[in-house]
């Protein structure tokens, strides 16, 4: 554990002495994003555009750690066990590409679809059932989704198949 707590400060103080825009915290053990990160990052948090999160044992983020971090493009949080994201993720006006995969997310993270600004949304290998296809096609940026390897039901599969169709998923079809 002391090894682990020691290479996240390594990797944190090099972000504050180089001035780098990434922040990469990948395969640290970490159960949550460290309260002291937060404090080592706050003079140079406005500079930080990338932060990868991937192969940790991350079980949820806070609201703090998306208001902190607003400047954000990229967010890879795949290889965690993730269940859900706070309201807060709705509210980066930065950010382009969002990584999921292989978490523990079994509904679509609704809140990823008010970020006007995002291209990328990857959940493959996840055990989702359901995505809000309206929702997604509302998106301005939206480029590229990945929803391989989840069980989804087959009325998202067949929206899939025929992107431009999204009615076959309508709220206010009964």
């Amino acid at each position: 554990m002391a090894e682990a707590v020691a290479n996240v400060a390594r990797r944190v103080n090099a972000i504050v002495e180089e001035g780098k825009d990434s922040l990469d915290l990948s395969n640290c053990k970490l159960i949550s994003f460290p309260d002291g990160v937060f404090k080592v990052l706050r003079s140079v948090s406005e500079n930080i555009r990338v932060i990868t999160l991937a192969d940790n044992e991350i079980k949820a983020l806070s609201n703090k750690f998306f208001s902190t971090f607003s400047q954000l493009r990229e967010l890879d949080l795949q290889g965690n066990v993730l269940t859900k994201l706070p309201d807060a993720v709705g509210e980066m006006e930065h950010l382009t590409s969002i990584n999921l995969a292989n978490n523990s997310f079994t509904v679509f993270p609704d809140k990823v679809t008010e970020v006007a600004t995002l291209e990328r949304i990857n959940l493959e290998g996840n055990s989702i059932t359901e995505i809000p296809m309206e929702k997604l096609s509302a998106m301005p940026a939206l480029k590229w989704l990945n929803v391989k390897s989840n069980p989804l039901d087959s009325n998202t599969q067949s929206a899939l198949l025929s992107p431009y169709s999204f009615d076959i998923l309508s709220a206010t079809e009964s």
